[in-house]
């Protein structure tokens, strides 16, 4: 050839479109394993669960997959293709989370045994009771138990708050000044109002045996305040037949107190002399106030009941282990209607069928037991559901709303005398509207996810 190659279009003959380079990649045969499967297959557990390809492509990277692999051998130009082809390929699966344990799984012996130490002390108004006559000795006794409750009540609450908060040696010396001191204080109520006798050394007595069983049961000394009641409940038992002399049931009576008294003192040295733990900050007294004025209104209430019929109250004092039972259970339902709640609203029924189905099982019971004592059920169901609802939103740190409303009925019944209402249908009305305006307050209040968490 000649002549020179003509390489503008138009001009004649042009050169043949030259070929572009290949891919390197190496493709395979239709008919061959894609090895893209096997990955998937034997990542199948960690893709599912992935949110993003990204967590696929950090997988694969941990895996030890280098850049020649990913195309030699799957076929893909680059790691975050191949990621997204895996994440593509596995279908979504979220397994559900383990159940966690239960903290307000209800422990069934240690209710049983409080529903004993709530019970038994009754006992020792059997074993005495030819100890005081006339209205101002029973006057004297009910008045220093009163005082007794409202102070236990409210010492009792900051001793466990400072038990969560500084440990148990803080504990110990809120109750080492605590519980001494109101036991002077109520047993100096009992003197003031009947005067010295029998009367006022048997309410000094209820005053220490009520100051040291708060401070067992702040420690959880169950078993040991049982066995202090062993000297009262074989006495009571034993003058069902026979008349025991004044010096064997003053006997038996000082000794219930004084074991109680040194298990106490013990609970007490041991607490402050554990190790302490990190400085917390120290609740302020304010805090335990309302729980106090509940202890001194549900005293009122449970006196005013005794009044028109003391069957009552011993059916309440019998519930009270059941009770308490079911405000663990209760707590227990609403922990498992939060973890499986989608919606606010489906949290309120499930809140709302956890409080019917405990309200109701508690209500049940004390109905069962005044049919069995043959006394009147309607006032003390009434009682039962505005005691027992208090107690839930105590449970919750949701106290001034039940102290305030629980003291506003004491107060009330007591007044219904003077004003002409009889005792009876004072007692029914005000508690009902109590227990109503009450449970009212605990489905709105409880029915939010806050206070369960």
């Amino acid at each position: 050839m000649s002549g020179p190659l003509r390489l503008l279009p138009g001009d004649g003959d042009t050169l043949p479109a030259l070929p572009r380079p290949r891919a390197r990649t190496r493709r395979r045969p239709s008919w061959a394993e894609d090895p893209i499967d096997e990955l998937a297959e034997r990542l199948v557990e960690q893709v599912a669960t992935a949110v993003h390809p990204y967590e696929v492509a950090a997988l694969l990277e941990s895996d030890g997959l280098t850049g020649d692999q990913i195309s030699e051998r799957y076929g893909r130009p680059d790691l975050f293709t191949l990621a997204g082809d895996l994440y593509a390929r596995v279908p979504r699966h979220y397994p559900e989370p383990p159940p966690a344990p239960d903290p307000w799984r209800p422990d069934h012996l240690r209710c049983a045994l409080r529903g004993l130490v709530f019970a038994l002390p009754g006992l020792a108004y059997v074993l005495g009771a030819g100890l005081w006559h006339g209205r101002a000795d029973l006057s004297g006794l009910i008045a220093s138990a009163l005082a007794a409750w409202a102070w236990n009540q409210g010492l009792s609450h900051r001793a466990y708050l400072r038990l969560a908060a500084e440990g148990r040696a803080a504990a110990g010396r809120t109750l080492r000044i605590g519980a001494p001191a109101g036991a002077l204080g109520a047993a100096a109520t009992g003197l003031a109002v009947s005067g010295p006798g029998t009367s006022a050394a048997f309410a000094a007595g209820q005053s220490c045996y009520l100051a040291a069983a708060s401070v067992l049961l702040v420690f959880g000394r169950e078993r040991a305040l049982l066995l202090t009641l062993v000297p009262v409940a074989a006495g009571a038992g034993a003058v069902q037949v026979w008349q025991l002399p004044i010096a064997l049931v003053l006997g038996l009576l000082l000794a219930t107190v004084l074991l109680a008294v040194l298990a106490a003192a013990h609970a007490i040295r041991a607490a402050v002399g554990s190790e302490p733990t990190a400085a917390g900050t120290t609740p302020p007294l304010l805090r335990s106030l309302p729980y106090g004025l509940f202890g001194l209104a549900a005293g009122v209430l449970a006196a005013l009941a005794g009044a028109e019929d003391p069957r009552s109250v011993v059916v309440l004092t019998l519930s009270m282990g059941f009770a308490e039972w079911l405000l663990y259970r209760y707590r227990s339902l609403a922990l498992t209607a939060l973890r499986e709640s989608t919606t606010g609203r489906g949290f309120v029924l499930r809140s709302g069928r956890a409080l019917a189905y405990c309200l109701g099982a508690y209500l049940t019971v004390l109905g069962a037991g005044a049919l069995l004592a043959g006394t009147s059920p309607a006032a003390l169901l009434a009682l039962g559901a505005l005691l027992w609802t208090a107690l839930l939103l105590q449970a919750f740190s949701l106290a001034w709303v039940p102290a305030a409303l629980t003291l506003a009925t004491a107060v009330a019944e007591a007044a219904a005398p003077f004003a002409g209402i009889p005792s009876g249908p004072a007692q029914l009305i005000f508690r009902t509207a109590a227990a109503s305006v009450l449970v009212a307050a605990a489905c709105r209040l409880l029915g939010r996810p806050t206070p369960h968490r």
